[in-house]
């Protein structure tokens, strides 16, 4: 048996016993027909009574009760239970309320969790560390990436203290600064995981609630170390340029102060006027690599796409390297497949030829040899330049594409070389969506190989 209806049998058995009473007190004061027709009153009352207290029970007392088992469902944060709504105009309107409440909540509660699923998503998923600690210091939050970063279990910090699971003493400080200062507060720290060495920008927040008291604070870590690397790029061309300007700048300013001051004989001042005109042609070579190269970098750039015969572009580039081949007494040899073309930029594509054999020049021995081979690979055009000269050590290898990056600087200076042939060689055969690398072995020589596609997708 249900309440309602529980309570409804009770409050009838007391309206009955008192009918009851009622009519024992009061039939026995009248007298003959009177006791009917007043019994007959006590009981018409009394039914009267009991469809008056049904109605009350029916319209009012159950529905009441439904609503408050409904209003407790909702509280408890059921959202899908509703009330029955009836006919009745004051009960009905408030079933009514109630429902549309509960319909109300139930939308707020999805569009609650899907904000929620959303942010949790947009947190997870970011590209730098999230960690969100309390007042007290206890982490509440961390994301994937704040976890690839300091490598405990996402488990061992939710619900830790931040400094029993963090051991740099650059993060306790920031975040003891934010809830000193209870503003954001910016630090840098590195962090050295599986050999690697991470560069991070570590900023806190701290976060209030509607009385602006403090709650917590967000970390959030950044990780710079690419920016690091450009930086330190950007500082290493800067001071190299200014080292490669001022070394033949200081070589004609100095002959020239010579020749001013002095009476020279005629031989010494052809000398000292051969080394400015040498030193000058160096310093025009390396301004016109640096422009080369800044046009290369710019996103804007182009390249002038045709038919190239490789014969003819291989012949062409050897016979103006024989000159200086031909002081040295090397030989040039070409060899491999013959009657390949392929869509590239001419120009572009024999200044990479040229800087490769000029190079094998530079670094191989008198009466050495030269080798520029040619395959067909397959929708691909493979270049090889080899040499028997001194080589390459394992460590310059990973290094021998950067700017003004030499293997023995001081013959690199001697025969003219800017450091930045081989830098310019990569973006153009990159920019041709192809791909240039490099084997050595000390004392042995070297090969750098070109792979370029046919066409162009």
């Amino acid at each position: 048996m249900t309440p309602n209806r529980r309570l409804f049998l009770s409050q009838l058995m007391a309206v009955s016993g008192l009918f009851v009473l009622l009519v024992y007190a009061i039939v026995p004061l009248v007298s003959g027909s009177e006791q009917y027709i007043v019994f007959f009153l006590l009981t018409g009352a009394y039914f009267a009574i009991i469809l008056l207290f049904y109605q009350v029970y029916k319209n009012y007392v159950r529905p009441v009760r439904y609503l408050s088992h409904t209003i407790e469902s909702l509280v408890n944060g059921n959202y899908n239970v509703r009330v029955y709504e009836d006919y009745h105009i004051d009960t009905g309107r408030l079933q009514g309320a109630i429902n549309k409440l509960a319909r109300h909540l139930q939308d707020l509660n999805r569009q609650e969790k899907m904000h929620a699923r959303q942010l949790n998503s947009v947190i997870e998923n970011m590209a730098s560390g999230v960690m969100l600690i309390d007042q007290q210091g206890y982490v509440h939050l961390v994301n994937k990436r704040f976890v690839d970063l300091f490598g405990l279990e996402r488990e061992r910090y939710t619900e830790a203290l931040y400094y029993d699971v963090l051991d740099q003493e650059q993060i306790h400080e920031t975040i003891q600064e934010v809830f000193l200062y209870e503003q954001p507060i910016k630090n840098e720290m590195t962090l050295t995981k599986d050999l690697t060495t991470y560069h991070l920008e570590v900023i806190g927040a701290p976060y209030f609630n509607r009385s602006h008291d403090l709650r917590g604070a967000v970390l959030v870590f950044h990780d710079v170390t690419e920016f690091k690397r450009l930086e330190q790029m950007r500082k290493d061309f800067v001071a190299n340029v200014s080292h490669e300007l001022r070394t033949p700048i200081t070589s004609i300013k100095g002959f020239a102060e010579t020749m001013l001051e002095d009476d020279l004989d005629k031989d010494l001042r052809v000398r000292f006027l051969s080394i400015i005109y040498k030193e000058s042609h160096r310093l025009q070579l390396l301004i016109q690599d640096l422009l080369d190269l800044s046009k290369l970098e710019k996103s804007a750039f182009q390249l002038n796409y045709q038919t190239v015969n490789m014969d003819h572009l291989i012949q062409e580039s050897v016979e103006m390297a024989k000159v200086q081949a031909k002081e040295k007494d090397i030989r040039l040899v070409i060899e491999g497949d013959t009657n390949l073309t392929l869509l590239a930029d001419y120009d572009r594509l024999k200044q990479v030829i040229l800087n490769l054999i000029y190079n094998a020049i530079n670094y191989t021995p008198s009466e050495g040899i030269v080798t520029i081979s040619i395959t067909d690979a397959l929708g691909y055009i493979k270049v090889d330049v080899s040499d028997n000269g001194m080589g390459i050590d394992a460590a310059s290898i990973p290094r021998i594409f950067e700017r003004f990056y030499r293997v023995d600087k001081a013959r690199s200076r001697n025969t003219g070389g800017t450091g930045l042939g081989l830098s310019i060689a990569k973006h153009i055969i990159e920019a041709h969506q192809g791909r240039i690398d490099v084997h050595s072995e000390v004392d042995k020589g070297s090969i750098f190989t070109i792979v370029l596609p046919k066409e162009q997708a």
